[in-house]
């Protein structure tokens, strides 16, 4: 008894003194694992891979691209196969590449208005690296593209699309007086600003009215391409030659693959 009268004086001072009783141990989940991260995959050099989420809807072409509050928005590229039915005029069975061998990059470009605008080109497969290379470098001078549409949209037809100003590349047409295939035709070739870069024969003439003020080199203007200027350097540093380098004839708009 009197053991246990102790025992219990023992603990009433402990609890006066302020100490408690050790708290229970509690068991806890170990945290979930982490979800795996995917790693979108690149579809070529110098272009932006999609994203491994689903996104919005691109803008339509030759719409503009949205600004950021720091500026402009930062130049974006696709590559991806096109139908057979977005080449209802300018490929046809006999033409020296396969549809399926092409491609149709979408990709930011300068515009007219100073503002970021969404283009389409088809090229070869094989060049589509070498274009977004490029038209990187010319979105990034501010260097201005009136418009840049499938010359579809023209039904095939290389003078309406010139008359247009229109920047195009793939085209399955025979080279401009002549019955070999063209580059374009090859999907190797891109025309940039033809109106203010025309294609001017040995005597000085063009086809175009609306082009004849720029039948000559060197001259100021804007979208005009200059020897040895900053857009014929953009293209040289690809490999790509241009037209108003040639003797005789200037293609003043033409950049290609095999410099023809």
């Amino acid at each position: 008894m009197k053991g246990a009268a102790t025992l219990a004086f023992v603990v009433l001072a402990s609890v006066s003194c302020g100490g408690q009783a050790p708290a229970a141990s509690s068991t806890q989940s170990p945290p979930p694992a982490s979800a795996p991260v995917s790693t979108p995959e690149t579809s070529g050099a110098g272009i932006t891979p999609a994203p491994s989420s689903p996104s919005p809807a691109s803008p339509s072409p030759t719409s503009s691209a949205k600004p950021t509050k720091a500026g402009p928005p930062p130049f974006t590229a696709k590559v991806t196969r096109i139908a057979r039915d977005r080449l209802p005029y300018s490929w046809r069975p006999g033409c020296p590449v396969s549809y399926r061998d092409l491609r149709l990059v979408t990709m930011t470009y300068w515009g007219w208005d100073d503002r970021a605008h969404t283009g389409e080109l088809v090229v070869r497969k094989t060049v589509t690296g070498d274009i977004v290379t490029a038209f990187r470098k010319l979105y990034a001078m501010r260097y201005p593209i009136r418009q840049m549409r499938l010359v579809d949209v023209y039904k095939g037809d290389d003078f309406d699309s010139i008359d247009a100003d229109n920047t195009s590349a793939f085209n399955c047409r025979p080279a401009t007086g002549s019955s070999n295939w063209s580059n374009h035709a090859y999907g190797e070739a891109v025309d940039v600003n033809p109106r203010e870069n025309p294609y001017v024969t040995a005597s000085g003439g063009t086809a175009h009215a609306n082009a004849k003020k720029y039948d000559h080199r060197p001259m100021r203007g804007k979208g005009v391409i200059n020897p040895g200027d900053r857009v014929v350097r953009t293209f040289a540093a690809v490999g790509w030659g241009w037209g108003g380098a040639w003797s005789g004839t200037k293609d003043f708009q033409h950049f290609s693959r095999n410099g023809r």
